[in-house]
Formats: structure tokens, C-alpha cells, sequence
């Protein structure tokens, strides 16, 4: 498992977080059954407070992603395949709405379209760095497992 935080983002710091263990586990790359790092190990590598991830799991709980076992750990929950797919999509299409979004802010902005094509390469290339990174010791405000 990988998570990256941003500190300066306007996100809050649960959503980021909940955000990605959500489509790690709807894009299949946490499968049902692996575990999670326990609720203070995540808190520690990623410097957050244990609470705020107490309220992530049991979200993710509540919303049947996850398993909570009292006393043997997090996992990921057993899902139809068809609950799965019907999220992903979902997912999908609120990211593709947030990017139309962010797009016409720039451009309200200023921004111009060279510009902007620009970012979102240099973008796309940075995920892919982190993407090959996942297997590099854990870096600080990151976690990978």
C-alpha cells in the first residue's frame, strides 16, 4: 500500500487518505483480504494523528471496503465483483468532473492551455515516479507496505 499526504492541499488529511486506500482496493491493487497497517503504524509513518485514522478505517468499515477484527487487524473486505466495478466508475467520473473543474479554474485564471498541458505532464510523470517508487523505503509524510 502506498499513501502520499499532501500538506498544502486543500483537502483535508482523512479525505487524502481515505481517497487512495479506496481506489487502492476499487482499481484491485489491495486485494480482498490483505492487510493494512494497523491504525497507529499508519498514524506514525504518515504523521497524522491516530484518530484521524480511526475515522478513515471505520468509515471504509462502515461502507463494507474493510474489515475491522478486533484483536487480529484491517483487512480488506471480501466485495462482488459487481459492486466493485459499479464504484471504480463512479470514482471515474467524479475524477474526470474534478479535472473539467480544475481546468476552467486555470483558464479563468490565466493559465494559458500551453501551460497547462505542460503541468499536467509533468503531472503524470510524477505519479509515475512514485508509482515505481512504491517498492524504495517509506518516506517521510508516505507510507508503502
Amino acid at each position: 500500500m502506498f499513501i502520499r499526504i499532501q500538506r498544502g492541499s486543500p483537502v483535508p488529511i482523512s479525505r487524502q487518505i481515505d481517497g487512495q486506500i479506496r481506489a487502492q482496493i476499487l482499481a484491485g491493487s489491495l486485494r480482498p483480504e490483505d492487510q493494512l497497517p494497523s491504525v497507529r503504524q499508519l498514524a506514525r509513518e504518515l504523521a497524522v494523528n491516530v484518530n484521524t485514522v480511526v475515522r478513515v478505517y471505520e468509515r471504509l468499515s462502515a461502507e463494507g471496503l474493510i474489515e475491522l477484527r478486533h484483536g487480529d487487524g484491517t483487512y480488506v473486505a471480501q466485495r462482488p465483483k459487481g459492486a466493485d466495478s459499479t464504484q471504480l466508475a463512479q470514482r471515474r467520473r467524479e475524477f474526470l468532473l474534478e479535472v473539467d473543474a480544475l481546468v476552467r479554474r486555470g483558464l479563468m485564471l490565466g493559465v494559458t492551455v500551453a501551460e497547462l498541458s505542460h503541468r499536467l505532464s509533468e503531472s503524470i510523470q510524477r505519479a509515475q515516479q512514485d508509482a515505481s517508487s512504491v517498492d524504495s523505503p517509506t518516506r517521510k509524510n508516505e507510507v508503502s507496505s
